[in-house]
């Protein structure tokens, strides 16, 4: 998440569509304002991702209205757009990769992770049914085409570190950023990309389509550590640590908030955690998406807590391949904090 720092008129039009229909209250933009009066702004890298489903369900649960916060949940189709509008104060947090925090301190922008919602990237490599003879591991990379969500996106880091790994350079394969959704299976069905990194629902739908096969699943802690080598602290709430020092009242009841949801998901079905979704990111049918949870479910903690070698991993995951991390000096211990969650 590091590229494009401007918002275009249409990208703003949407946002502010957006706020209206979460129907969550407004707030003014800035970075530091109306935290005092508990509206905050979050940006989510997909809302309608199941790896970012504890955001819209913590509004659902109505955890956010408890502790006494008027949160407008905002939404971009990849990460990348989600951190922009943080480092530009538009927004006061961010549901995204955990990784982005190290890319931003490289770049000189203290960022944390407040609240660790995954421990597993939830993310999948599938090929396309077309491709799958050619396809048939990381490997195979090399002069294919293969999707992300954004250019310096998660999937995009994700994609290039299983390609180093197997002996692939980051120059040798064509990343595209063909977002999620429709967009991403409409890509894989017309053949402009060969195989790409996306998330359920996406995942579940390329299946039940028969437009594609999953090639690697890091959706379970197991799948990460044998693709990654490790856990990989992925979907979480992130914000700059100058905001998260001023407000800590705030950031204290959003971790309330988000811990609970955490607890809550892990006592409840599929079915009962789909049945509190707005019923319009059941895209494929509800049926589907009751399935893409189940597939998604392993990935999250159920406390808010970092574990406790995963900075490292994705520390190694990120300096394989990234020019900006590869010699720079990371200072973990100041990209995440747990003192919210554990209080």
């Amino acid at each position: 998440m590091r590229t494009h720092f401007k918002t275009t008129a249409a990208a703003a039009a949407a946002a502010l569509a957006l706020t209206a229909l979460t129907g969550c209250g407004g707030g003014s933009a800035g970075g530091s304002a109306g935290a005092e009066d508990g509206r905050i702004q979050i940006m989510v890298g997909g809302l309608d991702k199941v790896i970012y489903l504890p955001a819209r369900l913590t509004q659902q649960l109505g955890y956010f209205k408890a502790e006494g916060l008027n949160v407008t949940l905002l939404t971009e189709p990849a990460g990348v757009q989600a951190t922009t509008s943080l480092v530009s104060g538009d927004v006061q947090g961010v549901v995204g990769f955990y990784d982005h925090t190290l890319d931003l301190q490289a770049k000189n922008k203290q960022v944390e992770s407040v609240v660790q919602l995954a421990h597993a990237p939830g993310e999948v490599e599938v090929v396309a049914n077309k491709a799958a003879s050619e396809l048939t591991s990381a490997k195979d990379f090399k002069g294919k085409k293969l999707g992300v969500t954004g250019l310096g996106s998660s999937t995009d880091f994700l994609t290039k570190y299983l390609a180093v790994k197997n002996g692939v350079q980051v120059n040798e394969f064509t990343p595209v950023a063909v977002g999620a959704g429709q967009t991403f299976l409409s890509a894989l069905e017309q053949g402009s990309i060969q195989g790409g990194m996306t998330t359920d629902p996406t995942v579940a739908q390329v299946v039940n389509k028969k437009i594609g096969k999953v090639l690697i699943d890091m959706r379970t802690p197991e799948g990460s550590k044998e693709a990654l080598g490790g856990p990989y602290p992925s979907s979480s709430l992130y914000m700059n640590t100058d905001w998260v020092n001023s407000h800590k009242d705030t950031v204290q009841k959003l971790a309330n908030a988000f811990v609970k949801t955490l607890k809550w998901m892990s006592t409840h079905t599929p079915e009962q955690i789909a049945e509190k979704m707005p019923a319009d990111y059941a895209q494929g049918g509800k049926e589907l998406y009751v399935q893409a949870i189940k597939d998604t479910l392993p990935m999250f903690t159920k406390d808010g807590v970092m574990p406790a070698d995963g900075p490292a991993t994705v520390e190694r995951v990120l300096k394989a391949f990234n020019p900006t991390l590869k010699n720079a000096t990371i200072d973990l211990n100041k990209t995440y904090t747990t003192e919210f969650v554990k209080k």
